[in-house]
């Protein structure tokens, strides 16, 4: 495979060159032919819900030997965000309100699955053991929470498609979005090829919040007005996951400070606290913007509004709604860029 010697690309690296995008972009579709080999998922051969499900030793070694692919994956999906906006910037955005709806109910029935399917195991590794055990032990690893460890894993290059809905409806795209995106799916491999025990923790609270988020992205693709305090919910648990992922870092050093077992490298940690707490900041300064300073996103625009025009009037109503319908997209609108976006709607 091309992607396995990048030397030649050094140079095009570098200048971050149209090169360099293509060869991305065919890596990517290398690594995700992979992945749909038969090779990778020779071991999927029992019932993942019902029945016991043996250890993914192949996908283990896959990721050991090839969990670098992940950045090359992100350097595609952030070359291809750059190239999508450019397209679109001469083309009216496409509506795409059932095929969104359609995505955000499959990622919500899939979180719901997963976090029903991890919640035994994760529940008995801290109550029937104990929470040094929950964090340091990888016994989740296996069976049937093996295989949505493993889903669990997967699903972050899938989920990378969210972009592709803003990028195409032309909805502003926020920086917390797509580092996002790019830090967990590279983070969620780097610490899948070593099982660390931690992410029993980081995966349940993940199918969680993803659970609630998606299915609140699903209603509101639908146009449905939905109160605002629940988009302040998801909002405060996914500040609440960034917390306990802080909280649980801190834990794993002292246990290994202390010359304790802890399955977790030290590389890995680093990560944990880096991710985190960069979530935590960014998660932080969202929540105020969007729900708390002045002139927020369900606030902002409404006096403008009633001096336009009653042709300008539905469109700019329509763009506020469409911004609240995706927390990842949202921004801010004030009274003079709602005036500004009022003029440029066709």
């Amino acid at each position: 495979m091309i992607c396995y010697d990048l030397s030649p690309y050094v140079r095009s690296i570098s200048t971050f060159s149209f090169d360099f995008c293509l060869l991305c972009v065919r890596c990517s579709f290398e690594i995700i032919a992979e992945l749909l080999s038969n090779r990778y998922f020779a071991h999927l051969n029992e019932l993942a819900w019902y029945g016991k499900v043996r250890l993914p030793t192949a996908s283990t070694q896959w990721m050991q030997e090839s969990w670098q692919r992940s950045v090359m994956v992100s350097a595609a999906y952030v070359a291809l965000i750059y190239a999508g906006q450019k397209v679109m910037e001469s083309r009216k955005p496409f509506g795409l309100s059932m095929p969104l709806f359609v995505w955000n109910m499959g990622l919500a029935i899939f979180s719901i699955l997963g976090f029903i399917r991890m919640t035994p195991e994760w529940v008995w590794s801290w109550r029937d053991n104990s929470f040094v055990y929950s964090i340091c032990t990888a016994s989740y690893a296996q069976g049937v929470t093996g295989f949505w460890t493993e889903q669990f894993a997967m699903s972050k290059v899938a989920e990378l498609l969210d972009t592709a809905f803003i990028v195409l409806r032309k909805r502003p795209l926020l920086f917390l979005h797509w580092y996002h995106h790019v830090t967990v799916l590279i983070f969620t491999w780097h610490a899948y090829k070593d099982h660390t025990a931690s992410g029993r923790w980081f995966i349940w609270m993940n199918y969680g919040v993803h659970a609630l988020m998606y299915t609140y992205y699903a209603l509101r693709s639908l146009r449905l007005r939905l109160p605002k305090q629940i988009a302040m919910v998801v909002t405060v648990l996914q500040i609440s996951q960034m917390i306990m992922g802080i909280y649980i870092g801190f834990t794993v050093y002292r246990v290994k400070s202390a010359g304790n077992q802890c399955q977790q490298t030290w590389e890995n940690l680093g990560l944990c606290f880096a991710i985190y707490f960069t979530y935590f900041l960014l998660f932080c300064n969202f929540f105020y913007h969007a729900y708390l300073k002045k002139n927020n996103r369900y606030t902002a625009g409404t006096k403008p509004t009633a001096k336009l025009s009653k042709e300008e009037q539905p469109e700019v109503e329509q763009l506020k709604e469409d911004i609240n319908a995706n927390i990842s997209g949202s921004t801010i609108v004030t009274r003079s860029t709602a005036r500004r976006r009022a003029q440029k709607v066709d």
